[in-house]
């Protein structure tokens, strides 16, 4: 079974249709990813996933289950979490209080509790913080913890709300331009990055990227928005020389 499908879907704007017919498929641990020109609709796409728009056809299924119409915040917790391509941190809060944010809703003890600081209480957020430094530590960012976020290099600003979107348990991570404003030797790093956390969190990640090096060396499936459609799928080889890819980026019949 995929992690996460779409069939037919699609959204119009009035007269204007983003997104048509589009149908995706996530298998389980996989690196998915979705390119195409500017306009094509690829955040859309994302904004469909997450509940920020309302598709006005087709399905969205996370295991199976449908999650069209569910509130932003039951589809985080459902298992589906994202970045964004202009990056949304608390930057006048701590590093390591940016991730304890996102693990907001899976706290259990009382309002009481927190205001008379119990035993319940200091065990939870005792346990919270260590999984916040055990997140940090994946990306290399323990050592500034008690940093200001609006203080880290802008990379590490990237790897931070990665951090943060892992930290809700999510099945699917959805990255939206993940390597925007990175050098050379970043963008390797979160590379590197990417595939380590496939791997130790046992996630399926679906990723939007213009660097097209970036894909081609970390996607195990690529699908090619253009125009609001899918015109291709399928390898990074494939891709690479499929003439309508070609053709949607550089021009031509």
């Amino acid at each position: 079974m995929a992690v996460l499908e779409t069939k037919n879907l699609g959204i119009a704007f009035g007269g204007l249709r983003a997104l048509e017919d589009v149908q995706i498929s996530i298998g389980e641990r996989e690196i998915v990813g979705l390119i195409g020109p500017n306009g094509a609709g690829k955040t859309t796409m994302f904004n469909l996933l997450t509940d920020v728009y309302v598709p006005t056809e087709g399905s969205i299924e996370l295991e199976g289950k449908s999650i069209v119409g569910k509130k932003t915040y039951q589809i985080t917790q459902n298992g589906i979490s994202r970045t964004f391509q202009n990056i949304r941190l608390f930057k006048d809060v701590s590093v390591i209080d940016n991730v304890k944010i996102a693990m907001n809703f899976q706290m259990k003890y009382s309002v009481l509790s927190g205001i008379f600081r119990t035993p319940a209480y200091r065990r939870e957020e005792k346990e919270v913080e260590a999984r916040a430094l055990d997140l940090l530590k994946v990306f290399h960012l323990d050592s500034k913890a008690d940093d200001m976020a609006k203080n880290l290099p802008y990379g590490q600003q990237r790897k931070l709300e990665i951090a943060r979107a892992l930290a809700t348990n999510p099945k699917v991570l959805l990255l939206d331009e993940p390597a925007a404003g990175m050098n050379p030797t970043e963008t390797r790093e979160l590379m590197e990055t990417i595939q380590l956390i496939r791997d130790r969190f046992e996630i399926s990640i679906l990723l939007i990227e213009h660097d097209m090096s970036f894909v081609m060396g970390i996607c195990e499936h690529i699908f090619v928005l253009d125009y609001g459609k899918i015109i291709a799928e399928g390898s990074a080889e494939e891709i690479r020389n499929n003439p309508k890819v070609i053709a949607a980026y550089l021009g031509g019949e």
